[in-house]
């Protein structure tokens, strides 16, 4: 088992505002390339590959990573909540020392939405809520039971 691993090339694209950024199989496969030339390797050399994203189809990887080649590697989508970029390169690392891979890509990428300015309730109650609250100020809503319809439903149970 190998006991050291390293992190041969590093490749990142801008940032951008949500909205304004290319898509996201655009942006991953471009961050892979620009990885590859800075470690000196051509994609041929890479054994397996770890994608890292949360709001993405569900082979979101794969798509990203097919721009840069298609030559049979096994791809795994990571999604870890805010820890999805570091599962992807640790998993990777785990892949190496273990001996399972010698050459490994790690691949993180995120296309942000803008985001909607008034987001509807789901239950539709809270507009009315929020608007009863400050027309009479703390009075119980419409839309809540009373103390008796809570007893006579207490009543049909026992």
């Amino acid at each position: 088992m190998p006991s050291k691993v390293v992190v041969a090339g590093v490749g990142m694209i801008p940032f951008a505002k949500p909205g304004a950024s290319a898509a996201y199989h655009e942006m991953g496969a471009e961050a892979g390339r620009l990885a590859l030339a800075d470690a000196g390797l051509g994609y041929d050399a890479i054994e397996q590959a770890y994608a890292g994203f949360v709001y993405g189809a569900s082979a979101a990887g794969q798509k990203a990573i097919y721009r840069l080649g298609m030559t049979g590697i096994p791809i795994v989508n990571v999604n870890n909540n805010c820890s999805t970029g570091s599962t992807a390169l640790f998993l990777a690392r785990q892949a190496i020392a273990s001996g399972v891979a010698d050459c490994v890509l790690a691949l993180g990428f995120e296309q942000m939405k803008r985001a909607r300015s008034a987001r509807p309730s789901p239950t539709g109650r809270a507009r009315s809520r929020i608007s009863t609250r400050s027309r009479i100020g703390w009075s119980k809503p419409k839309a809540f039971p009373s103390r008796s319809d809570i007893s006579a439903a207490r009543a049909l149970l026992t």
